[in-house]
């Protein structure tokens, strides 16, 4: 079914309950992933379905005036995992939010296009590894981007951050890739 993520909602506020089981499917593999990066392989299964469980309670109350479906799911899954997180108190995540924000946002994301930067990454342990070793504010946004397909706007909205943060979270990260695995980048 082809239907956009916004019909689907409003067919399911209609009573078509069938609907759910569809953004369901379509999103699993991403919300999974996503989780899986953060919470590791034993625990992304029950975070996902903690995070589905939460937008089916919370799905009629969704409203696409504020914003994506997209965005709006992701949001969810980033405070289900931060809870989770909390709980085990495996992380800290409260330098999530205390950066130095005046900073961050003077700076301007002129990497060379982190795509081909990533690319030149191809065996996935090695991203793996070069990724748990970056601070989770920084990994998240290359996750989301480069992963989800993500714009910084998007990005910045679901992180509650100024647009410029998140080029600032993103530019960091990729200097820190380029400290991390040096031969990768010449």
């Amino acid at each position: 079914m082809n239907d956009k993520d916004e019909e689907l909602i409003e067919k399911y506020k209609n009573g078509e309950v069938d609907n759910l089981r569809i953004l369901i499917e379509r999103y699993t593999s991403h919300i999974y992933n996503y989780s899986f990066r953060f919470v590791g392989e034993m625990n992304a299964p029950d975070v996902t379905q903690e995070i589905f469980i939460k937008v089916w309670k919370n799905l009629k109350n969704f409203n696409q005036s504020k914003s994506s479906f997209r965005t709006w799911i992701f949001t969810i899954a980033r405070n289900t995992i931060i809870d989770f997180l909390r709980k085990k108190k495996s992380i800290v995540f409260s330098d999530l939010d205390n950066e130095d924000e005046i900073f961050e946002e003077t700076l301007v994301d002129e990497s060379s296009l982190p795509s081909e930067v990533i690319k030149k990454i191809e065996d996935k342990k090695i991203l793996n590894d070069l990724l748990s070793n970056l601070p989770d504010k920084y990994k998240e946004v290359l996750i989301l981007y480069y992963q989800e397909e993500m714009t910084f706007a998007e990005i910045g909205e679901m992180l509650n951050k100024p647009l410029n943060t998140v080029k600032s979270y993103h530019y960091r990260a990729i200097q820190k890739l380029k400290e991390l695995a040096p031969n990768y980048y010449q």
